[in-house]
């Protein structure tokens, strides 16, 4: 697949043409990797609505047993940006394997967890085999689909990464009406045993492995880097109920260190083509402000699916079942909104999107901060789901937008670096929100909080979470259409003429495990 030349993308373009069109096999490719991805992303905030159960049996505090997510999206910050090196160094049919056997190692160790520690142990695992997937669907997404339609497909990928974490916790609660939160693994692992067997027959390679190598230096400053930071921002909420082992100080400052010398190691590496992570993705504000802005964004969407469940549950007094339906329209909302955003970006591009879609966010978080036992069901319910429609609207556009500023080459980094931010985003935040919300119940000892101390502990998360919503806010406003350097310097919003992978190149890749299905032009 070539770039068109500069001239081409001046050019109008009519609304459909055969550039646009997906090439014969990149569905079924394409196809096979979202199934995956949903999967394996369903378990992320699988255990939200399970928290108050097991903070029960294993006599754990709020501040505690929320590990059992931020220890899930920790391991995916830190091992994400390796995503780069895992896609460039192997074939995608031998990553798709391995990490979908990880995955369901973890899932066989959650499921059988005597204690609490072998139970995050068990997500460790489980996230470790969950970190490649959404970088790889991204990357083999803007590889493969022509630039018209990229606006599109990247709406249905990246609803992948919101929709089925806004559904684990409705398959949690239904589960969980009737049967111990054990089946909640139990019966993930069927699935993603066919998903591998899919994978196995289906899935041919569509990429060229590069002799790089890891850079263990580089590994072990994201590992410090990052959790230090989540772990710090884990503790104040521990600290205020006196029950913290250090100061949150400590190990913030110890992750700060971390990430400034992880950035330092990857300007040499970088230069001879080695890089972790590549820096230069951030040199362009066309990727660099959307995904500043999307820190804000997802550390707000997915680190709220924390706290949440502990609200309804505590504050309405909805049943798990009854928690399970409740979440269910919010994951359909997300899904349906991004595809429509999809659609509406190739024509106007995010920002008739994003701005009002801000506006809206935050009003709903305004009203959530004002909860209390008295407010209906229903009306919860609403806000719910506008909140996830609008947080659907900003997500595509902006992950769209970003990834079109990207040089070809520079594809796996942009993508590794927008789903660990993301990840650690959902971490950090998450830990923020049950800090806030262990601080504002204003309780002392671990246990199950009265009804006014949750009501107390939901208007400080949702607070704090309106205040970093108004950040979002303020970035969507800057964030504007984005010419691709990958295109030919087009505007990616706009429909451009595209060579489409040939059904050669992919047939050849389906009989020789080892063929380029298609190449872009940096």
């Amino acid at each position: 697949m070539t770039a068109t030349s500069a001239s081409d993308a001046a050019a109008p373009a009519p609304a459909t043409h055969s550039g646009d069109r997906l090439p014969p096999g990149v569905a079924l490719v394409i196809g096979v990797l979202i199934i995956s991805t949903f999967i394996v992303f369903l378990n992320e905030m699988l255990l939200g609505v399970a928290l108050p159960t097991l903070i029960a049996d294993f006599g754990v505090s709020p501040s505690t047993g929320q590990w059992v997510t931020t220890g899930f999206l920790l391991t995916m910050a830190v091992l994400i940006p390796a995503s780069s090196f895992v896609m460039r160094r192997f074939h995608l049919r031998t990553i798709f394997l391995v990490a979908l056997s990880l995955f369901i190692v973890g899932t066989t160790l959650a499921a059988i967890a005597p204690t609490f520690g072998v139970l995050v142990a068990g997500r460790v695992v489980q996230a470790s085999g969950t970190a490649v997937f959404l970088p790889l669907l991204m990357t083999t997404t803007m590889r493969l689909v022509p630039a018209g339609r990229r606006g599109q497909m990247m709406a249905i990928t990246t609803a992948v990464p919101s929709v089925a974490p806004a559904l684990g916790p409705a398959l949690s609660g239904l589960v969980l009406s009737a049967l111990s939160w054990r089946w909640l693994f139990i019966l993930m692992l069927p699935i993603a045993l066919v998903a591998l067997a899919l994978g196995a027959w289906k899935l041919r390679n569509v990429t060229t492995p590069e002799p790089v190598t890891l850079d263990l230096a580089s590994l072990l400053l994201s590992a410090v880097g990052f959790g230090g930071l989540v772990y710090g921002l884990s503790l104040p909420g521990e600290a205020s109920s006196g029950h913290a082992p250090i100061s949150p100080y400590l190990p913030i400052a110890v992750g700060l260190v971390g990430l400034v010398a992880f950035v330092l190691r990857q300007i040499p590496l970088q230069r001879r083509g080695s890089a972790f992570l590549d820096m230069r993705i951030f040199a362009r504000r066309g990727y660099a402000l959307p995904i500043l802005v999307m820190v804000f964004v997802a550390g707000n969407g997915i680190g709220l699916l924390v706290v949440v469940p502990l609200v309804l549950t505590l504050v309405t007094g909805l049943s798990t079942l009854q928690l399970g339906l409740f979440l269910i329209p919010g994951g359909a909302a997300i899904s349906i909104m991004a595809t429509l955003s999809g659609r509406v970006y190739d024509r106007v591009g995010p920002r008739p999107l994003v701005i009002p879609a801000s506006l809206v966010w935050l009003a709903v978080l305004w009203f959530l901060s004002r909860v209390d036992e008295s407010t209906s069901v229903v009306s919860l319910l609403i806000a719910w789901v506008v909140f996830t429609s609008a947080m659907a609207t900003m997500w595509a556009p902006l992950t769209t937008a970003a990834m079109g500023g990207l040089r070809a080459d520079l594809f796996p980094h942009g993508s590794a670096a927008f789903a660990t931010v993301q990840q650690l985003a959902g971490a950090a935040f998450g830990a923020v929100f049950i800090s806030a919300y262990t601080i504002g119940s204003g309780a002392r000892d671990a246990g199950v909080l009265t009804t006014d101390q949750a009501t107390s502990a939901a208007h400080a998360a949702f607070l704090t979470a309106f205040v970093i919503g108004l950040v979002v806010l303020v970035g969507v406003l800057f964030v504007g259409r984005t010419a691709s350097p990958a295109d030919g310097g087009a505007v990616v919003d706009a429909p451009v003429a595209v060579a489409p992978v040939t059904v050669e190149t992919v047939a050849d890749a389906a009989a020789t495990d080892g063929a380029v299905a298609a190449k872009v032009a940096p």
